[in-house]
């Protein structure tokens, strides 16, 4: 290129005009439309394809870093979703928890008040029995007492009693033991 215009300077000088024939100027054209043909050959074939790679390949990421943040967005709201889940779990299971304990007590207290009634039934009736039993004694006691007092009194008297008037002595003691109690 330089030479190219050392050749134009010197010709605008007034100097002597190269002449086609002189093998530097033909190489110099030669290399220049050379040069223009591989320049139009990049531009209107490769250029396009190098460009093209590029365009595709710069869609390709952008493509990818949109597919990245969709998928950042959807993990986001998945772990929104499951925590809010998990949340849910925990009230549920503390309430499920709040609501055993609480039948358990109730059903302490139930049987609790069951056992305390049965215990005062049983009381109850034990305590009647022993007063039956108390009573049947005591009767019988006095039951005894009279046979004996009767025997004891047929012996100082010397006689024997006969049953009515066993019956009249034991009804009589009865009444007097009844009536010192």
């Amino acid at each position: 290129m330089l030479r190219l215009m050392n050749i134009i300077a010197a010709a605008g000088e007034g100097g002597s005009e190269p002449s086609l024939m002189d093998p530097n100027l033909l190489a110099n054209v030669t290399g220049i439309v050379v040069f223009l043909v591989a320049l139009v050959v990049l531009w209107l074939f490769v250029w396009p394809k190098i460009t093209q790679g590029l365009d595709d390949r710069n869609d390709k990421i952008i493509s990818e870093i949109q597919s990245a943040e969709e998928a950042r967005e959807q993990a986001k709201s998945a772990l929104a979703d499951y925590e809010q889940e998990l949340a849910k779990a925990r009230e549920e299971s503390s309430r499920m928890i709040n609501d055993a304990r609480a039948q358990a007590k109730e059903l302490a207290d139930e049987l609790r008040a069951k056992n305390e009634q049965e215990l005062a039934e049983r009381m109850a009736r034990a305590n009647a029995d022993i007063e039956s039993a108390k009573s049947a004694a005591v009767a019988d006691i006095h039951s005894q007492a009279a046979v004996l007092a009767t025997t004891i009194a047929g012996k100082i008297l010397q006689r024997e009693i006969n049953p009515g008037d066993q019956q009249q002595l034991v009804e009589e003691s009865l009444n007097e033991l009844g009536s010192r109690n």
